[in-house]
C-alpha cells in the first residue's frame, strides 16, 4: 500500500507499508536530493497528532514525531483511507483487505477526516509508581559494530552528536549517564531515528529495555 505526496517546486513523499515486513519505507525525492527510510512500526504510537499542515506520527519513547505526512494530500479520501491502514498495522490489527483505493462510504469518510484532523497530542506522563529497573553495563563490542554501520551507511555529519555519545558509553559501557545521554541523544533525532535503528541494531535493543 502506497501513498505519494507531492508539493510544487519542493518535491514528492512516498510513503509504502509493507504486508511482509513491520515498517514504513519512505522516499524523499527534493529538487537536488533523494533520501529512502525505514521506519519500524514498533516504534510508533498509533494515535497521530495534527502539526500545522502535516499529522505527524509520534515515537512511543518519550513521544517525540518520527513520521510525518502533509494532511489531505493528494486527497483526503487516500490520505485517511492510508493513515487508518497504518494505525492498524501499528497497532498489529492489520486488514489484509485494505486499499487506498477503497470506496468508502459518505458516514466513513467524514469519521475519518474528523478523527485524523482533530486529534489532540497524547499525554506522555510516566508512572510515579514505575519499577526501577537496576542499570546494566552495556556490550562495547557491539556498541562498535553499530558505531560503525552508522559511519558506513549514514551521513556522519548528520549524527554526529549521537556518534560522540556512542563513542562514550563504548568507553565506559559501566556509566549509566553516559547511557542515559545516548538515549536522549537518539530521541533527539526526529525522523533520522528510522534509519539509524536500521543500522544500529544493539542501539535498537538497547531502546526496547529502556521502555520495559
Amino acid at each position: 500500500m502506497k501513498l505519494v505526496q507531492k508539493r510544487f517546486l519542493k518535491g514528492s513523499r512516498e510513503f509504502e507499508i509493507s504486508d511482509d515486513d513491520d515498517a514504513v519505507y519512505v522516499r524523499i525525492k527534493g529538487l537536488l536530493k533523494e533520501e529512502k527510510l525505514t521506519v519500524s512500526l514498533s516504534m510508533l504510537n498509533p494515535e497521530p497528532v495534527v502539526n500545522g499542515e502535516a499529522l505527524e506520527f509520534y515515537s512511543n519513547y518519550k513521544g517525540h514525531p518520527v513520521l510525518s505526512l502533509l494532511l489531505n494530500n493528494p486527497n483526503a479520501e487516500k490520505f485517511n483511507a492510508f493513515i487508518d491502514t497504518l494505525k492498524q498495522k501499528i497497532s498489529g490489527h492489520d486488514n489484509a483487505s485494505a486499499s487506498v483505493e477503497v470506496e468508502l462510504s459518505e458516514s466513513t469518510r467524514a469519521e475519518a477526516l474528523a478523527r485524523n484532523m482533530h486529534e489532540e497530542p497524547p499525554e506522555f506522563v510516566e508512572s510515579e509508581t514505575r519499577e526501577k529497573v537496576s542499570y546494566q553495563p552495556v556490550n562495547p563490542e557491539r556498541l562498535a559494530e553499530d558505531i560503525a554501520m552508522l559511519k558506513t551507511y549514514l551521513d556522519e555529519n548528520e549524527i554526529k552528536p549521537l556518534l560522540d555519545t556512542l563513542a562514550i558509553l563504548q568507553a565506559e559501557p559501566h556509566n549509566e549517564a553516559a547511557y542515559q545521554k545516548v538515549l536522549d541523544t537518539f530521541n533527539e533525532l526526529g525522523i533520522t531515528q528510522g534509519a539509524v535503528i536500521t543500522y544500529a541494531t544493539y542501539l535498537k535493543v538497547l531502546l526496547s529495555n529502556s521502555m520495559r
